[in-house]
């Protein structure tokens, strides 16, 4: 292989960690905005987000072939985003995505 061939994978290689490295980090906050809310006893009515998100992360089948997480990152990203306007809309919620709110 030639050095040009070589440096190209290894910066696809990198590219490709990056954003699964994306995408676990987005997974993890996922969770634990799931969790701080039924914690505080707040009803996450669309359980069908959080669980839909987490299905979809892991399937083969996606818009984008699996190596590009770009599409998985947008999927997460939507339900954080969901469950924290379900959380916002409960006064007694605890704010998600600080530290010191986060169940221990």
């Amino acid at each position: 292989m030639s050095s040009e061939v070589q440096i190209l994978v290894g910066v696809a290689a990198l590219l490709v960690a990056l954003t699964l490295g994306v995408a676990i980090t987005l997974a993890v906050r996922l969770v634990r905005a799931r969790r701080t809310l039924r914690a505080a006893g707040v009803p996450v009515r669309n359980r069908w987000v959080f669980w839909g998100a987490m299905v979809y992360l892991v399937l083969p089948t996606d818009l984008m072939p699996d190596p590009v997480f770009l599409d998985d990152i947008g999927v997460l990203l939507l339900a954080l985003r969901s469950l924290r306007s379900a959380g916002a809309k409960v006064p007694y919620a605890p704010r998600l995505g600080r530290a010191e709110d986060a169940p221990r």
